[in-house]
Parts: C-alpha cells; sequence; structure tokens
C-alpha cells in the first residue's frame, strides 16, 4: 500500500515538475519574441535624449503631448495644429485617428473648453476615444500653446 501511494506521489510530483517547466521554458520563448520598443523622432537636452514624440511597443503607440507654438493664439486654431500633429504621428507609427484609445487635453484656461470641442468633435471617428481634459494652472503648458495633447493607440 505505502509502494503504491508512493508511486502516486511520485507521478503526481513528476507531472507537476514537468508542467511548471514546459510554463517557464514558454515564458522564456515569449521573452526571446517580445519585440523592443521603437520611438519616434527623438529631442535631446543638452545632447543627451529627453524623449521620443512616439514610442512603439507591439501593437501599442504612445504620443508625447502635442502643442501648438505659434501665432494666433486662439484655442481653435491650437487645437487644429495639435489634432494634425497627432495624426502625423500616428501615420507616421502605423496607426490612425480611428485607433486612438485614450486622450489627455490639457488646457491653458478652463474657458478654452468649448472652443476646443468644436474643432475636436468627429476628429477620431464614429467611436470616438475615452478621454480626460483637465485646465493647468496658468503657465502650466510648456511653451506658447494654449492646448496639449497626448494619446495611446494601437496599431
Amino acid at each position: 500500500m505505502k509502494t503504491e501511494r508512493r508511486s502516486v506521489l511520485k507521478k503526481l510530483v513528476t507531472s507537476i515538475a514537468g508542467i511548471a517547466g514546459f510554463g517557464m521554458a514558454a515564458n522564456a520563448n515569449t521573452a526571446i519574441l517580445t519585440p523592443e520598443k521603437e520611438v519616434g523622432k527623438i529631442t535631446e537636452f543638452q545632447e543627451v535624449p529627453l524623449f521620443s514624440s512616439y514610442t512603439k511597443h507591439g501593437n501599442m503607440v504612445y504620443l508625447s503631448g502635442k502643442g501648438a507654438h505659434t501665432a494666433p493664439f486662439d484655442i481653435k486654431n491650437h487645437t487644429e495644429i495639435v489634432l494634425k500633429r497627432i495624426e502625423d504621428d500616428l501615420i507616421k507609427a502605423g496607426s490612425s485617428m480611428e485607433k486612438v484609445l485614450k486622450v489627455n487635453v490639457y488646457l491653458n484656461d478652463f474657458a478654452d473648453y468649448k472652443g476646443m470641442n468644436e474643432v475636436y468633435k468627429g476628429r477620431f471617428g464614429s467611436k470616438p476615444p475615452a478621454r480626460t481634459t483637465v485646465a493647468v494652472a496658468k503657465g502650466g503648458i510648456p511653451g506658447d500653446s494654449i492646448v496639449e495633447m497626448d494619446v495611446i493607440a494601437y496599431i
């Protein structure tokens, strides 16, 4: 009876070890096959890479914040410029406006919310992405832009 129990226990332990070993091997192969991230245009500061215009990994693309730093300084003009820059980078990364999952909008003044929405509406297709909109403290957007947006999309 003890011999049979030991035999059953040995088979059980061997089976579990085999499954665990197979799982570890599968994970190792997945790690080897996982592609490295790709980046778009790199902005440098004091000759050191600071950030990329976008980062791709697998089937995801993450865009850095896009602003408009040019006259005329009104929300509709700046929103149009920002959305065009987003679309251009998405295309370079192999994606599109329709594949955007999440948008973060940063306004220099919340009074610009309505004007930004007038230009923004319909730009992401019939299934718009999730969105967060916040007004940052005056001067909280870098440079001369009055709106900045960043997005996450799939390819």
